[in-house]
């Protein structure tokens, strides 16, 4: 049952996720969950995987692997950190997909205190394109193919791909309470 839920979490995390930068017949429906309204589904499925966890309900591959990717969206660097653990887990008990998330959760990890990712899994809006997070230049492509990262280059070239397909939005307007 508790396998069922995570797993039912996980996909309402990815069709969230999709509803963000989907095209419907040409319309573009990235705004269709606001950021705050995200915010709050992430916040929701995050306490209810932390009572998951309390009651014991990781039993195998994909449980942590569904865990990690909860946790790897989540909103501070203690999320990613046990994001990477989780997903390390699972990579251990045989989850394919689960070896590019733990290198992934590292990297947001990295990223969210300010430093160089390590794999090359994390992009950010620079302007009115993506880029590439900035990425520790001693971490070999070899290395990367071990956690089923592509090669830098190819990462780069992701980002080109990312701009052409989906530019970032411009960050939407502050909204002030009309007080008179």
């Amino acid at each position: 049952m508790a396998s069922q839920e995570l797993r039912a979490l996980f996909e309402e995390d990815r069709a969230d996720r999709r509803v963000l930068v989907e095209k419907d017949q040409g319309t573009d429906r990235r705004q269709a969950i606001a950021p705050d309204e995200l915010i709050a589904r992430d916040a929701r499925r995050l306490r209810r995987l932390e009572q998951l966890i309390a009651e014991g309900a990781l039993n195998d591959a994909d449980d942590y692997f569904h865990a990690a990717m909860l946790l790897q969206h989540g909103p501070d660097r203690a999320h990613h950190q046990r994001a990477h653990k989780l997903a390390k887990q699972a990579a251990d008990l045989g989850s394919q997909p689960a070896r590019w998330l733990a290198a992934a959760a590292h990297d947001r990890w990295l990223m969210a205190g300010g430093l160089p990712q390590r794999y090359g899994t994390q992009y950010r809006a620079e302007g009115d394109r993506w880029v590439l997070h900035e990425v520790d230049p001693t971490t070999s492509d070899e290395e990367r193919a071990q956690w089923d990262v592509p090669p830098l280059e190819q990462a780069r070239r992701r980002a080109e791909e990312m701009t052409r397909e989906r530019p970032p939005l411009p960050p939407a307007p502050i909204r002030r309470p009309n007080t008179t």
